[in-house]
């Protein structure tokens, strides 16, 4: 598991693979969390969970998990 966070937008991506090929996540499916997060969640072709969009990321993930996650760039 990896996690990503674009401090800027505020958004984690919690990678549950190692690795997702351009095009594998073949499926998106959109929820709201109670905490005001938006999570998209991304499934490969046979229906398995490659990873977690979390947008609003500060209000839906623990702010020690958001400290520790890989930084990106907007």
């Amino acid at each position: 598991m990896h996690i990503e966070y674009d401090h800027e937008n505020d958004v984690a991506y919690v990678s549950l693979v190692a690795h997702i090929a351009d095009g594998a996540a073949v499926r998106q499916f959109t929820l709201d969390s109670p905490g005001g997060a938006d999570l998209n969640l991304d499934f490969d072709k046979a229906g398995r969970l490659l990873g977690i969009e979390v947008v609003g990321a500060r209000a839906g993930l623990p702010e020690e998990l958001l400290r520790q996650a890989s930084r990106t760039d907007g």
